[in-house]
């Protein structure tokens, strides 16, 4: 087996702030050769981004100005042709990049995997170290379960970025290695629940207390270091406990036949008071070919489009098909609907897991209506039938959202 070149890339984030600052520092004093990148963003929408590049004694800021008040034009003109630039010279021993605190690592990671520089993508010169995500044990639970707008916060991360507090902190934590975290819960109740919840959220994640670097030895093999999930894969990842604890639980919501869409869009409700997260995969009548991705983080909810089922596609269409997600669906085939299906989990804290699921099988079609058939189902008044967002209004967002989770752009 070939040794892997590539040099070694951390992405050190969250919107505990100071506590990813420390994190990078300690970094940046670990191991000679390591350069720690930082781009703040807290001007952007006005075009202007200030790079901090620190290595040894150097500490250089730039600031760069941008056609455009977006990260996308950030990560394209500015982040990935100086990962380029670094990863050739031979005194870089390691990268940091030290994230803004609105950015969610997923994104930056999808960048590095797809946008190419040159004729190369940056993953292709630097390899995913370890995605580390910094909390604040006194705050986040709270952060996780609401609905504010990050804007309120000062934290947009462009003119346009709806994103809720809750869906940021929620997806920075999902998606790290690491997690470290600092300060205290107020109690040994409030310290249960959030260990309880991030058992259940980020089940392969190494703890870790502020202070040290002890946790980079202990990242497991299985860890994700920026891998990307496809939306037709495994929706549990590790071996989260499935059975309550401190009062937070894991609902697995599986199911054949198809929603009727306005009765699941009256449901949606339930998913947003008293859940952290809901992922998942869904099918609504009207729409018998499109798988839909729903996702929610606190009181927010996003509804996108995930592809086509299977089932929708001719034979010779299905050699272009991921094989893992070909051999799943050969294993749970029906003769019927073939691998349509509900397929959602929820991690509740406050909301009880047999209310959710009595909510979410009451959306699904009754027999009658099973009976009448797709005819009848196309003609379903469809709320999803454009890109979807809770609250309900009327919305524009960028093609450069800063989401960048390719399973919803929030359109």
């Amino acid at each position: 087996m070939s040794e892997d070149r590539r040099v070694p890339l951390l992405l050190v984030g969250g919107l505990a702030a100071t506590a990813a600052s420390q994190v990078a520092e300690e970094l940046l004093t670990a191991q000679e050769g390591t350069f720690v990148v930082h781009h703040d963003l807290r001007r952007i929408t006005e075009g202007v981004v200030r790079r901090r590049l620190r290595h040894g004694r150097t500490d250089r800021t730039v600031v760069l100005e941008l056609a455009h008040g977006c990260v996308s034009c950030t990560l394209r003109e500015d982040l990935l042709p100086l990962v380029h630039t670094l990863a050739a010279r031979e005194d870089v021993r390691r990268i940091v990049l030290h994230l803004d605190p609105a950015l969610e690592p997923e994104a930056i990671c999808w960048a590095l995997r797809h946008v190419v520089v040159g004729e190369r993508t940056t993953e292709a010169v630097a390899r995913v170290e370890a995605v580390v995500t910094a909390i604040d044990a006194a705050t986040w639970l709270a952060d996780a379960e609401g609905d504010e707008p990050l804007a309120e916060r000062g934290l947009a991360a462009s003119a346009d970025d709806e994103r809720t507090v809750a869906q940021v902190v929620v997806g920075q934590t999902e998606f790290a290695d690491v997690l470290v975290i600092s300060g205290a819960a107020a109690g040994a109740w409030e310290t249960a629940r959030l260990h309880a919840v991030l058992d259940r959220l980020a089940p392969t994640a190494v703890r870790a207390p502020l202070g040290g670097l002890q946790w980079l030895g202990a990242i497991p093999e299985q860890a994700r270091r920026g891998r990307l999930d496809s939306p037709h894969g495994p929706l549990l990842r590790g071996e989260p406990p499935l059975e309550p604890d401190s009062g937070v639980s894991v609902v697995l919501f599986s199911q054949r036949r198809p929603f009727h869409p306005e009765r699941l869009h009256e449901t949606l409700d339930v998913l947003l008071d008293g859940v952290i997260r809901t992922r998942g995969r869904v099918w609504v009548a009207s729409q018998p070919d499109v798988a839909l991705w729903l996702e929610s983080a606190g009181g927010g909810l996003r509804v996108g489009h995930a592809g086509p089922w299977l089932a929708a596609l001719d034979p010779e269409d299905w050699a272009g098909v991921d094989a893992d997600r070909r051999a799943m669906a050969a294993l749970n085939w029906d003769p019927y609907y073939g691998d349509r299906a509900q397929e959602l989990v929820v991690v509740a804290h406050e909301a009880s897991g047999q209310d959710i699921s009595a909510a979410l099988h009451g959306a699904l079609l009754t027999d009658a209506e099973l009976a009448e058939g797709s005819s009848a189902w196309d003609a379903y008044p469809d709320p999803f039938g454009s890109w979807h967002v809770d609250p309900c209004e009327d919305r524009e967002t960028s093609d450069d959202s800063v989401a960048g989770n390719r399973k919803d752009q929030n359109r």
